[in-house]
């Protein structure tokens, strides 16, 4: 069982896991208009794993007698200035994601909740790698500069296993 502090903190990440998963298919329609399919690809997957995120979130409320209350979620950013900015988007969705995470874990130790430590630790591995990638994807639009084509040949290539 939950704490109703945590219960509420657990939901609120639901909502922030949904959001995220808006905001990704959001920068996916963005490249999609812009007629750069790998870089839509990637944000369109993106958006199923915050998706999955916030559906763990959920299973464990519900495993732990909690009710889930999904919060009111914001609009998704639909407009960018270029590539750049979509993917900074998504590297600051995923800085502040981490806060969130750490945050809760935060919490679940203060109130010795280990149930919800021990689910929280595959969420603090999983952002080290969601950063990870958020800051490479950002790098290599950046090298890339006006030639965003580059990063779909680039996109390509590193998805040929």
């Amino acid at each position: 069982m939950l704490s109703d502090k945590l219960q509420t903190a657990f939901n609120a990440q639901v909502g922030h896991e949904f959001a995220n998963s808006l905001q990704y298919i959001a920068i996916a329609n963005y490249f999609e208009g812009e007629s750069l399919q790998g870089l839509a690809k990637l944000f369109t997957k993106q958006a199923a794993e915050e998706h999955e995120h916030a559906m763990k979130f959920t299973q464990f409320l519900l495993e732990t007698g909690c009710k889930v209350v999904i919060p009111a979620l914001p609009a998704p950013q639909n407009e960018f200035a270029s590539a750049e900015a979509a993917a900074q988007l998504a590297l600051d969705a995923e800085i502040r994601t981490t806060n969130q995470i750490n945050d809760l874990l935060t919490l679940a130790l203060a109130e010795k909740n280990y149930a919800a430590q021990n689910f929280l630790q595959w969420f603090v591995a999983e952002q080290v790698e969601e950063i990870a990638s958020a800051t490479t994807n950002l790098d290599i639009i950046k090298k890339a500069g006006p030639n965003v084509l580059m990063v779909e040949a680039y996109l390509v290539h590193a998805n040929k296993d």
